[in-house]
């Protein structure tokens, strides 16, 4: 069982930055692939960013404005999230996956966080 939880929602103005967490607690950590996810306010919810190894794959929506990194000696997975749009504003879920690859489908994420709100104010 991995449990995922994420930190660093909050409310920002247009233009600013932000830096979410997601903490998990499993010992085979490196093991998995992570991914972000979110889901705006009337919309489902869409894939943002994931990762195995190093170096993320990204929705076209956010490519060259936000950041995947990890640390795996620290269970963590961080999303910085630069230049931030009204359009961002979701709940911002971090999910795990047990498959060799880097999904960018939810259906293939085992594991979910509670999520944490991202208010970006015009």
């Amino acid at each position: 069982q991995v449990q995922l939880v994420e930190s660093g929602g909050g409310l920002v103005q247009a233009g600013d930055s932000l830096r979410l967490s997601c903490a998990a607690s499993v010992r085979t950590f490196s093991s998995y692939a992570m991914g972000w996810f979110r889901q705006g306010p009337g919309k489902e919810r869409e894939f943002v960013a994931a990762i195995r190894w190093s170096g993320g794959i990204y929705a076209n929506s956010v490519k060259g404005r936000f950041t995947i990194s990890r640390d795996n000696a620290k269970n963590t997975v961080t999303l910085q999230m630069n230049s931030l749009k009204p359009e961002d504003t979701a709940v911002y879920y971090c999910a795990a996956s047990n498959t060799a690859l880097v999904p960018t489908t939810q259906r293939r994420y085992d594991y979910w966080g509670q999520g944490t709100q991202v208010t970006v104010s015009s």
